[in-house]
């Protein structure tokens, strides 16, 4: 569901016709712009989505006689649409607002260009119906990174968070980290309003990051591009040393590369996840040291191979 006064905030939006409604139930990252209904084609009117009038619907709207512009507007508005925008600041016509008033049905304004406002609609409407999750963990940006550092209560996760915030990274999230799928691969995390730029740290309780370091240590949202999961050193058990095989968690049915990383102590965390993220990105750009080394292995025992022959 979309709150109306979160439509209006987030895309500075002014009112010309109000309404009562609260919310609206929008199942589509879309909008419709109604040239083909103003025509009186209604086949595939997608009513269900947001109506953006720009200048070629509205210079159509003011070409029609009053009594033609009338008729043509009730049918229109018969349906259950959920409202109507129209952009470049072009003021509606008066009969427009009356039967959108008499219908319940909100007509905004926007100063932006039709082809502006359209992009800007359809990323608000994609984040707030994406599916959504929440994690336990961090969220910080490591130089452009978005690291998600999950494991056990206690394990170091915090600790770790403020390390990085102190060496220049942005701290997105402590402890909650809401997840929505904005794409088919594509994963944001950020921190719930009311707890964000907080941080507890055992011993001292609440801190505010964003007053003792500023307001560059801080983000709203970033994408998770790499989960780190932290656990207690087991004796024995068998860590990756070489990293030649990727691992991947899943969240939301997206795949996100994930590196699991044992804690000790004398282990400074906060580098480890620095190089991991420098690592990340150079795997991005096509670069994986591991297989470098190990081509540059391979190539050597060839020649070995070809000088004892």
């Amino acid at each position: 569901m979309i709150r109306v006064t979160d439509f209006i905030q987030s895309l500075a939006l002014k009112v010309l016709s109000p309404t009562t409604q609260e919310q609206w139930d929008i199942q589509a990252a879309d909008v419709n712009r109604p040239g083909m209904q103003f025509c009186g084609f209604y086949e595939y009117f997608a009513f269900e989505r947001p109506q953006v009038i720009g200048k070629v619907e509205m210079t159509y709207l003011n070409s029609m006689t009053e009594d033609t512009r009338k008729s043509m507007l009730k049918k229109y508005f018969s349906y259950d649409i959920p409202c109507v925008i129209c952009c470049r600041g072009m003021q509606p016509p008066e009969d427009l607002l009356l039967i959108a008033r008499e219908r319940n049905i909100p007509v905004f304004l926007t100063e932006k260009s039709t082809t502006k406002f359209v992009l800007e609609a359809i990323m608000y409407i994609s984040r707030k119906i994406a599916p959504r999750i929440t994690r336990h963990g961090e969220l910080v940006d490591v130089h452009g990174v978005g690291v998600l550092i999950t494991g056990s209560s206690g394990v170091g996760k915090s600790e770790t968070a403020l390390e990085l915030v102190k060496r220049g990274h942005q701290l997105v999230a402590d402890d909650v980290v809401e997840i929505c799928r904005v794409s088919e691969t594509r994963l944001i995390g950020e921190c719930p309003a009311m707890i964000r730029h907080f941080m507890e740290i055992r011993g001292i309780g609440i801190i505010d990051i964003r007053a003792m370091y500023g307001v560059g240590a801080v983000a709203v949202h970033k994408s998770i591009d790499l989960v780190i999961h932290l656990e207690q050193w087991v004796e024995g058990k068998e860590y990756d040393r070489l990293g030649l095989e990727d691992n991947f968690i899943t969240i939301l049915g997206v795949q996100v590369p994930q590196l699991i990383t044992p804690v000790r102590p004398g282990r400074n965390l906060a580098i480890i996840v620095e190089v991991a993220a420098r690592n990340y990105s150079l795997k991005r750009l096509g670069y994986s040291a591991s297989h470098e080394l190990d081509r540059r292995l391979s190539n050597m025992y060839d020649q070995t191979d070809d000088h004892d022959y």
